[in-house]
């Protein structure tokens, strides 16, 4: 059953084909069609397409379909194509020819288009609150570990001493200038596409500023042909924070990996957060770690995927932009629950004091050696000679006795400096705009 349907329908296997999984994730967009459209009757009744009292009754309806969504009530019947058609059909159902009137001046276009900026608002929303939970836990740790010393590596072997505090608030930072991507993505995605139509706009006189208001977007593409052509771009731009947020995962988890090892012993969980062997009774392996590392590398491919399904697409709409949804659906729940799952387990590590003690890590002090030597005047390159040949003579002993004053080395780690980066850069999003309107359309 289709809303554009006339009096011939398409055969069965061409309606299951071009439908495929959209109505799996259409679900998730039925409350944002119904904010949407509450947006768009009222921007009807300015212009006078519709009365006050249809406004009325269509808000009325609108906001019970809202509730009945959100209390898991809603479903899309079967033969229906889509959530924009069952959500018109119900409206038709409860209240005649007025719940017809509801589509006038607006394509499916332009209305999966709005469902998309607000759901990719709202999940942006989420995803920079899981990332400031984890965030504010690292520098929590790196605050409590900053003395704990331990090896630093270049191209896996050993090379400086390092801290579990600098390596911690390493993650805080970098997770800090993940938030810059996921805001660029966030500027593209609150633009208002309402009234572009099919993408080439309506012979009514429209209020798109209007509705930008009533929906709480920063802006509106203004050009009817660039916000159909942003859908796509808008995905991909997303999909690189996504991925951007995945590298800094990745690595923490690639590193946790290693340092659980028995080899290295740096960090332990306790023993419900690590996993056994079917055969080997010592085991206890990092799966949720490595399953992190697995799907931070799987948000990796996304960009590439939408990349390459957009290739060589013309201006205006096109069928294949409906796979965007696969590729980004789940890279989003893919973030969100590696954000919260490693923020779980970090609450809970633990920490292997006086590493750098132990013989094995010695050779670790030989820049702070050359630098000692350098302070008492002798030139850098004989400095560096006279330590490198007493390490191949065997007979090097360096003080472990560390002075790093500088910004963002072990004796300065700059959490508080990182911690407003953080503030700033989350200030940005203005998400009370978004919730203010939302009540607004929906109180």
């Amino acid at each position: 059953m289709k809303i554009w349907q006339k009096n011939t329908d398409s055969s069965k296997e061409i309606e299951q084909f071009t439908i495929g999984k959209d109505t799996e994730f259409d679900l998730l967009l039925a409350p944002y069609d119904v904010i949407g459209s509450l947006a768009h009757i009222k921007m009807l009744a300015k212009i006078d397409l519709i009365s006050d009292e249809e406004l009325e009754a269509l808000s009325k309806e609108l906001k019970a379909l809202y509730q009945e969504i959100k209390e898991g009530k809603f479903q899309i019947q079967e033969g229906v194509e889509d959530v924009h058609s069952q959500i018109e059909f119900l409206l038709i159902g409860r209240l005649g020819d007025v719940g017809k009137k509801i589509h006038s001046g607006r394509s499916r276009n332009d209305q999966v288009l709005v469902d998309l900026k607000l759901f990719y608002r709202d999940k942006v929303k989420e995803i920079v609150e899981s990332a400031k939970q984890l965030f504010d836990l690292l520098l929590h740790l790196a605050e409590k570990h900053k003395n704990d010393l331990m090896p630093g590596y270049t191209h896996t072997q050993l090379a400086m001493p390092s801290s579990f505090g600098l390596w911690l608030s390493s993650f805080a930072e970098s997770m800090a200038e993940d938030m810059d991507m996921l805001y660029a993505a966030y500027q593209i995605i609150n633009k208002n596409p309402l009234g572009s139509a099919a993408g080439y706009g309506s012979s009514f006189p429209l209020d798109r500023t209007y509705t930008t208001e009533l929906l709480g977007f920063e802006d509106m593409h203004h050009n009817v042909i660039n916000a159909q052509n942003s859908r796509g771009k808008t995905e991909k731009t997303l999909a690189f924070a996504l991925s951007g947020i995945g590298s800094t995962l990745n690595r923490m988890a690639s590193d946790i990996c290693l340092f659980m090892n028995q080899h290295f012993g740096f960090i332990s969980f306790p023993d419900d957060f690590t996993t056994g062997s079917s055969i080997m009774p010592h085991k206890k392996n990092p799966d949720v770690f490595e399953l992190v590392r697995a799907k931070s590398n799987q948000l990796h491919s996304i960009p590439n995927a939408i990349i390459l399904n957009d290739t060589n697409l013309t201006t205006g709409y096109h069928r294949d932009k409906q796979l965007l949804k696969e590729y980004i659906f789940p890279g989003i729940q893919t973030t969100l629950d590696c954000l919260n799952i490693t923020h779980f387990m970090l609450k809970e590590i633990k920490v292997k004091e006086n590493i750098l003690n132990d013989e094995t890590y010695q050779h670790l002090f030989s820049v702070e050696e050359v630098n000692r030597l350098v302070k008492s005047g002798v030139s850098f390159r004989d400095a560096y000679k006279k330590v490198g040949l007493s390490i191949e003579n065997g007979d090097f002993k360096a003080s472990t006795h560390l002075e790093h004053t500088h910004e963002g080395s072990i004796g300065n780690l700059c959490l508080n400096e990182i911690s407003a980066k953080m503030v700033h850069k989350i200030k940005r999003f203005d998400f009370s705009k978004i919730e203010g309107s939302k009540e607004g359309l929906l109180g």
